[in-house]
């Protein structure tokens, strides 16, 4: 039963990310610390591995909508802030496996309440349009914001996006549908090091013998991602943003009540 819920989570996760270039981790990591009680850094994990599929999988359902080709002629985009994230993401690690267990879910439930801050007011700030700013000083903020964007990604689980698209539509006016999409490709490889770091670390070994339930989780996620990016073109964006953002304040709220050990 434990892994049909999994599923059925992961799926639903999935949706919500396949809609807007996600990885839907943000909304993941709350359901495995509060509903599936894993320990933060445990739920962080195993939030990387199923967030790996789930974003490598929503660029390939997506790609039929928004065009293979539209990503790869912004590949300087992608460089420009992955670049960065790399580095952020090997920083992030050193923090989230050396931090007080109650600490980290404290910064988990301080980003998460951030980023629904953020999804709610998306209008106020895509209305702002991209930044006039010279082509150097573009390339230094997209770098910067990916050494955060990296941190944040391998400390707390998550893909980034919620950072990675506004960053992109701001400085490079990219179409929030494309910018979702470069999310995603820049996403990939930042995850795949947060990874690879816990795995030199060992700290891989601490799920283990959750290979069922991570299972489970990231099969429902592919589905999840596959009905999320065939509505893409369905959905209003702007509705969309705010629904999101509403319901990642209440899984802050929800994470903020969970008990921690010390």
């Amino acid at each position: 039963m434990r892994n049909i819920w999994a599923f059925a989570w992961g799926a639903l996760v999935g949706v919500l990310g396949g809609l807007i270039g996600l990885g839907g981790a943000e909304f993941r990591l709350p359901v495995l610390v509060s509903i599936f009680n894993y320990r933060t850094l445990q739920a962080i994990i195993i939030n990387l591995i199923v967030s790996l599929v789930t974003v490598t999988f929503s660029f390939i359902f997506r790609s039929g909508v928004v065009g293979l080709e539209n990503v790869v002629t912004n590949w300087e985009v992608i460089i420009n802030i992955l670049a960065g994230s790399l580095i952020g993401s090997d920083v992030g690690v050193h923090y989230a496996t050396r931090i007080n267990e109650r600490v980290l879910n404290r910064v988990v439930v301080v980003f998460l309440t951030f980023l629904s801050i953020v999804l709610i007011g998306h209008n106020l700030i895509f209305s702002l349009g991209s930044f006039q700013l010279p082509s150097l000083v573009k390339i230094s903020v997209g770098f910067l914001a990916g050494i955060i964007i990296g941190i944040f990604s391998s400390m707390l689980g998550v893909a980034g996006g919620e950072l990675i698209i506004p960053t992109i539509i701001l400085l490079f006016a990219v179409d929030i549908k494309l910018a979702g999409s470069l999310s995603l490709a820049i996403s990939i490889p930042t995850i795949v090091m947060g990874l690879f770091k816990y795995r030199s670390q060992q700290r891989l070994k601490e799920v283990k013998s959750e290979q069922g339930f991570i299972g489970s989780m990231a099969f429902g996620s592919i589905l999840g991602a596959f009905i999320g990016s065939s509505l893409l073109r369905y959905v209003s964006s702007s509705l969309l943003y705010l629904i999101l953002g509403l319901i990642l304040l209440l899984s802050a709220l929800k994470l903020a009540k969970h008990k921690t050990a010390a």
